[in-house]
């Protein structure tokens, strides 16, 4: 189950929202101004926010600021929905580090479409960075015991040869044992 914190302060938006994803089976988190948000992004980590822009005190696009600007809550998808339908509103939101920006009045289904898909893209990439620790660390064993092997092979197949190797000048030379 994923966690999605709606962040508005009129009650009847939050309550279109909340309808909205009711039967996506989501824990929906709930905050009325941008300093809970905050508080409740760092305590709670949702899997997305879904941030109206206009808002007294702290605005959304100051609440996505300091989401992406602090490590814990930085790779959070953020999702604009607000009344704000200018070019340079919307611009100004994907600058500053949201995914979407979906325009008010919502149509239900496209904001459940899109709620499922950037769920289903931060999954697949949090399970892409779990893979690649996985092959970074198994790439890191396989490099150490083979630099191992190659030293045991290196000084086994020469102490049985009729020469030895060494470095004269920079450069590798090899001669003949002395028996």
């Amino acid at each position: 189950m994923s966690k999605i914190l709606i962040v508005d302060d009129a009650p009847d938006s939050i309550k279109v929202l909340m309808e909205t994803l009711r039967n996506l089976n989501d824990e929906i988190l709930v905050a009325t101004s941008g300093k809970i948000a905050l508080e409740v992004a760092l305590s709670q980590t949702p899997d997305l926010i879904l941030l109206d822009i206009m808002m007294p005190e702290m605005d959304g696009y100051e609440v996505c600021t300091e989401l992406k600007a602090d490590a814990k809550t930085k790779n959070i998808p953020v999702i604009f929905i607000t009344a704000l339908d200018e070019v340079t509103d919307e611009t100004k939101g994907f600058e500053l580090g949201a995914v979407d920006y979906i325009n008010k009045p919502i149509c239900p289904p496209i904001v459940q479409a899109r709620v499922k898909t950037h769920l289903k893209l931060k999954f697949a990439y949090q399970e892409l960075e779990r893979q690649n620790t996985i092959l970074e660390q198994a790439a890191n064993y396989l490099a150490k015991n083979r630099l191992e092997q190659g030293h045991l092979l290196h000084s086994e197949k020469h102490s049985n040869m009729p020469w030895e190797e060494g470095e004269f000048n920079g450069k590798r030379w090899w001669w003949t044992k002395k028996k």
